[in-house]
């Protein structure tokens, strides 16, 4: 975790006289990613959570002259943090994945269902929260915090993310320590369900991993259906929100791939990023004038030498928060120089007769 030293307001900066809340544009750049990366553990929406910790550094600005130094600045901002998000989940829905609506898997060729009234699970740039926090991150454990009421949500974030003491957590929380010990209890025992805990990190990405990585843009631009399926986990999984349908099992998902997505050959470049410690590529289409406009983001989640899980969101206003190109030129190929996102440059959506995987067959161009 990213446990960083910080000065209470009690220790002033002998050289200037000033503390930390003496300056709120460097305790807003100090801090602005770790809590991004809490406030999107408790949302799980990276757009959420950017509303939330600027409204945490507005409740901190408009208390600062109350603060009196009892716990270290950062404390107190997790504690505020921990709060706005708490009020801010009071009545709201669980963001799901859609493997976790509790329907069974699908075929391909099965129609799809497109809900946009379900408020569904996003993924974080790793450039958005701190790198270090990436165990904690990861897509599959924070859709299992989903799965918790907010407040043992939070309580497990603060007691084994945060390591913060039973007693430091019911202060924040406004409970009691057994309250604390108690929804804790709770939470441990709906993880362990979903079979994950903390620390079931994947660890940094091995060269064959690297390579493996490779050659999957390959073979999404060849439209290699065979060769993306020879890189798959055969009980690997394939979910695309907000399509409520998933799918398991390699020869499925490469049907889906083969017979249901509308790119074609050398018609869907892919654009390298990272998400919630884990490798992510924007997926773009080719439109009828050469240029490829945004379709989805992968995030991909890796076994050994396979690919075990890969969640394709289908919103492009994700391109924006990753910082992806708008568009990538007519006569991009993959290797080629990556155009630099300009946040001026309106979204270019898929064109309206380019179904999404799984609505309509198709042939190669």
């Amino acid at each position: 975790m990213a446990n960083g030293t910080t000065m209470t307001t009690g220790q002033h900066d002998q050289a200037t006289g000033t503390t930390e809340l003496d300056d709120f544009d460097a305790l807003t750049a100090r801090y602005q990613r770790e809590l991004m990366a809490h406030c999107y553990r408790m949302s799980g929406s990276v757009h959420e959570a950017e509303d939330l910790v600027q409204e945490t550094f507005l409740r901190a600005w408009k208390a600062s002259a109350k603060f009196q130094g009892r716990s270290s600045v950062r404390t107190w901002l997790y504690r505020i943090a921990t709060n706005v998000c708490l009020t801010n989940l009071e009545g709201r829905p669980k963001r799901p994945l859609p493997a976790a609506l509790g329907t069974p898997d699908q075929l391909a060729g099965d129609a799809l269902e497109e809900n946009h009234e379900i408020a569904w699970l996003e993924p974080v740039p790793d450039a958005a929260v701190v790198v270090g926090e990436r165990d904690s991150i990861r897509l599959a454990f924070v859709a299992a915090l989903q799965h918790l009421p907010a407040r043992q949500r939070a309580v497990l974030v603060l007691r084994d993310v945060l390591r913060w003491s039973a007693k430091e957590t019911a202060e924040a929380l406004d409970t009691t320590v057994a309250a604390v010990n108690s929804a804790l209890q709770r939470a441990h025992a709906q993880m362990a369900e979903q079979g994950l805990t903390e620390d079931t990190v994947t660890p940094d990405l091995t060269r064959e991993q690297g390579l493996l990585l490779d050659r999957y843009v390959d073979a999404f631009w060849r439209k290699d259906v065979q060769e993306i399926v020879a890189m798959l986990k055969a009980d690997a999984i394939w979910e695309m929100p907000p399509f409520t349908g998933w799918y398991v099992g390699a020869a499925n998902i490469g049907d889906l791939i083969g017979g249901q997505c509308p790119g074609g050959v050398e018609d869907m470049p892919m654009v390298r990023t990272t998400a919630n410690g884990q490798p992510a590529f924007g997926l773009y289409m080719k439109l009828e004038d050469g240029s490829f406009a945004p379709f989805h983001l992968q995030v991909l989640e890796l076994d050994g030498d396979r690919v075990r899980h890969v969640r394709a969101f289908f919103d492009t206003a994700l391109f924006t928060a990753f910082a992806l190109p708008a568009v990538l030129p007519a006569g991009y190929r993959p290797g080629d120089p990556v155009p630099d996102a300009d946040p001026a440059v309106a979204m270019t959506p898929a064109p309206h007769d380019v179904p999404a995987c799984g609505t309509a067959p198709l042939t190669d161009a």
